[in-house]
């Protein structure tokens, strides 16, 4: 995919960078620090191998993930977000806090649970 040369303002090079399903879930898994392909491919239900690999190779050639490859076998390849996928995941954050707040409010908070997902201040859910 490439960004358009005639756009009308900077927000539609970020939604170039970001469009597609997991764009923005491959950051957020990125929050914490480098991940392998498997560990990415595992964290991501519903997620192709093929498709896993054209949103890296996308994210990478956008500048917002690193990949590293480790030339001994086996190949062991990571990925990290660079400076600008770092500051790309504040607005993924934001969106992600967005998203928990309106499932809050639609009576989702357990299926937030079983993601994993902490919900101060939410109604408790009935076990």
């Amino acid at each position: 995919m490439k960004i358009r040369e005639n756009y009308t303002c900077p927000l539609e090079i970020v939604h170039d960078f970001v469009k597609g399903k997991w764009k923005t879930i491959l950051i957020f898994q990125l929050r914490h620090g480098t991940k392998t392909f498997s560990e990415l491919k595992n964290g991501i239900q519903g997620i192709s191998e093929k498709m896993l690999i054209q949103q890296l190779k996308e994210l990478q050639e956008f500048g917002i993930i690193n990949k590293t490859s480790n030339e001994v076998y086996p190949l062991h390849v990571e990925y990290s977000l660079t400076a600008r996928g770092t500051k790309l995941l504040e607005a993924v954050l934001i969106m992600q806090d967005i998203g928990v707040t309106y499932m809050i409010e639609h009576g989702q908070v357990e299926l937030l649970e079983q993601k994993g997902i902490v919900c101060p201040n939410s109604i408790p859910t009935k076990k």
